[in-house]
């Protein structure tokens, strides 16, 4: 696919999560080769949680397409969307164990594993890409990676886009850290974020998930916080109304491989695969820069209803906690410094 072909309609009219989990089986997302390959010499798994049209899975299908025709089959990497294989927590675990080869996970949930990738979530840290991509290509990612590699995992490529994180809710809008206060809200289970939330005076549920839809339809909980690209693929705004462009987080997945099944590849092999992974990588920044400009108009025909937010109070009230200095400690001055190198002075 194109960069031409990543429209709406991708969104509008491909498959739904729930309708993945319906079908009651797992199907793997793959391309058709143009020409029949000898059997493969490796058959891996990639698993994500992301829907089949979300740009993650629609760029690896793509890369992994040319990853099988480069290296004439040897290489079969089969995708499977959508937490067809388990939720992010337990798909971490498998990758881990080596029940799945790949796995692209939001850094804000790879926290609980590698703490330190979580910096990258700190609240109202990044204010553009410029300032995201300067860290994450730069020396923060480089020690975020170096830190993943001591798990028993590898970051086999460049970190991708989440976007950055909106507040949706089906009570009213949030404009300001008051609006915050008591309100039952959706997190994933990330300890940055359940922080951040806690110090605005919110009320933070760590939720996996595919199980959000679910949790906002029985009204578990009132509101959650995720890009526009995830709001749009899942279909929230048919139980949210209220869309708080907050920006107050950004987050990016990145692409886990088990070290065992790494290692087991030869040289060429790893070497391809990363390289058609950055490619990818590169494709799907692009793609959702542009969607997270459209996406507010389609999300608003959908009766999704917008607002803008001032950070700067929002800034001031967790300026006067302790939020900033804890994270701190927590990361060490080490990684701090790498953070600020690229975001300016925190706190």
């Amino acid at each position: 696919m194109t960069n031409n072909q990543m429209n709406l309609g991708t969104f509008r009219h491909g498959p739904t999560r729930r309708g993945l989990i319906a079908a009651g089986t797992a199907l793997p997302l793959v391309g058709i080769l143009t020409r029949r390959a000898a059997a493969a010499e490796f058959t891996y798994k990639f698993a994500t949680g992301q829907d089949p049209t979300h740009p993650c899975n629609i760029r690896a299908a793509e890369a992994l397409d040319r990853i099988r025709e480069a290296s004439s089959g040897r290489l079969d990497i089969k995708l499977f969307p959508a937490n067809q294989l388990g939720s992010d927590t337990d798909l971490l675990s498998q990758v881990r164990s080596g029940g799945v080869e790949f796995f692209n996970l939001a850094t804000s949930i790879l926290a609980t594993l590698v703490p330190v990738s979580g910096i990258v979530n700190t609240g109202f840290a990044f204010h553009d890409y410029d300032t995201v991509w300067r860290a994450m290509d730069g020396a923060l990612g480089q020690h975020i990676r170096a830190q993943i590699n001591k798990v028993g995992l590898v970051s086999v490529c460049k970190i991708t886009d989440n976007g950055f994180r909106q507040i949706t809710t089906s009570t009213g809008p949030i404009n300001t850290p008051a609006d915050l206060a008591g309100f039952k809200l959706r997190v994933p289970p990330a300890p940055m974020l359940t922080s951040l939330f806690k110090a605005l005076g919110a009320g933070p549920a760590p939720i996996n998930f595919n199980e959000v839809y679910s949790s906002l339809q029985t009204k578990v909980v009132s509101g959650q916080e995720n890009p526009l690209a995830i709001i749009a693929t899942t279909r929230l705004y048919e139980v949210q109304k209220y869309c708080s462009l907050t920006g107050h987080v950004w987050d990016g997945y990145c692409i886990l491989g088990n070290r065992r099944a790494w290692q087991r590849l030869p040289e060429d092999l790893r070497a391809l695969v990363t390289r058609e992974l950055d490619r990818s990588v590169m494709d799907q920044r692009a793609d959702i820069a542009r969607l997270s400009v459209s996406l507010r108009q389609d999300l608003a025909t959908k009766g999704l209803v917008f607002n803008e937010v001032n950070q700067a109070p929002f800034r001031a009230a967790l300026a006067g906690t302790s939020f900033y200095a804890d994270w701190k400690a927590k990361y060490g001055p080490e990684a701090w410094e790498l953070l600020e190198q690229a975001t300016g002075k925190l706190g």
